[in-house]
């Protein structure tokens, strides 16, 4: 496995991986790796026969600057699970390799972007939309692996492809869990004991909604969500939003679309955590 930190090297391996015909794909990451990330490592090694993975904290996407600076960083721990996993090249660059100058673009992915994590997160998808382009344009990659847990992100993604008519694969992975279901994830490393346990409710409650909703009207069924997080202490409810998978606006009815997903995000104590679940699969 190959750690690189310019986009020179990265383009030197890549070039010759391509005179061989060799497929190539990229697995875009913050670093603070877990078994969820390793999970879209392994599929993408499976299907591929160059696995790229970047490690890189993205500061345009941060509009909590505390958030920026307490994001965990973890490249050495990173890079022996990628070595594991089978990765090829781990680019791990530094942010004036990324920016070395400030980037301008604004990207507009209305309505996918003005709900949920684009209304609390003024400036979010458009700092994804900058690094993740960045990374494509760097890699040239055939197929790029993106977590389920990510959920909008995801949407805005595959919008972004379509908008700069890349001609890449993306492929989005199931979320993983921990055994006693959170939603794996690097911000859990910052939760304390007590609040993990509290961090339960999520999956708890999500999981449990998917059986309350076969008897009650989606409204019901949000308010259920809704009032399982509001009573314990500890969590702080950003939103609980029933929305169209595809559109990600908020439907009334169950029956207003095919493809519906829950998706929620919360404070536990000062961690931000989000999590999903389906109602109505889009298969």
């Amino acid at each position: 496995m190959r750690v690189v930190s310019t986009k020179a090297e990265l383009k030197s391996l890549l070039d010759a991986c391509r005179l061989e015909g060799k497929s190539i794909s990229l697995v875009p990451t913050m670093g603070a790796l877990h078994e969820g990330h390793a999970s879209l490592v392994r599929r993408s090694v499976a299907e591929n026969d160059v696995t790229v993975v970047s490690v890189f904290v993205n500061p345009t996407q941060f509009n909590d600057k505390n958030d920026l600076k307490n994001y965990p960083r973890t490249l050495e721990a990173d890079c022996a699970l990628l070595e594991k996993e089978g990765a090829d090249i781990v680019f791990a660059p530094t942010v004036e390799e990324m920016y070395p100058e400030e980037d301008t673009r604004v990207f507009a992915f209305s309505p996918l972007d003005t709900v949920m994590e684009g209304a609390c997160r003024p400036g979010h998808f458009n700092g994804v939309a900058q690094i993740v382009s960045k990374l494509f344009y760097a890699v040239e990659p055939d197929r790029a692996y993106f977590g389920e847990k990510d959920f909008q992100q995801l949407a805005i993604i595959r919008e972004m492809v379509r908008q700069l008519s890349f001609d890449i694969e993306i492929v989005g992975c199931p979320i993983v869990r921990e055994n006693d279901g959170l939603a794996m994830s690097s911000r859990n490393t910052l939760l304390s004991a007590e609040e993990r346990e509290r961090a339960l409710t999520i999956s708890r409650t999500l999981f449990k909604s998917l059986e309350y909703a076969k008897g009650n009207n989606l409204a019901e069924t949000k308010a259920f969500v809704e009032a399982a997080i509001n009573e314990t202490p500890g969590l702080d409810l950003e939103y609980y939003q029933i929305v169209d998978g595809n559109t990600l606006q908020a439907i009334e009815e169950w029956s207003d679309s095919e493809y519906v997903v829950g998706c929620i995000a919360l404070f536990c104590g000062k961690v931000r955590l989000i999590d999903n679940i389906v109602y109505k699969d889009k298969e």
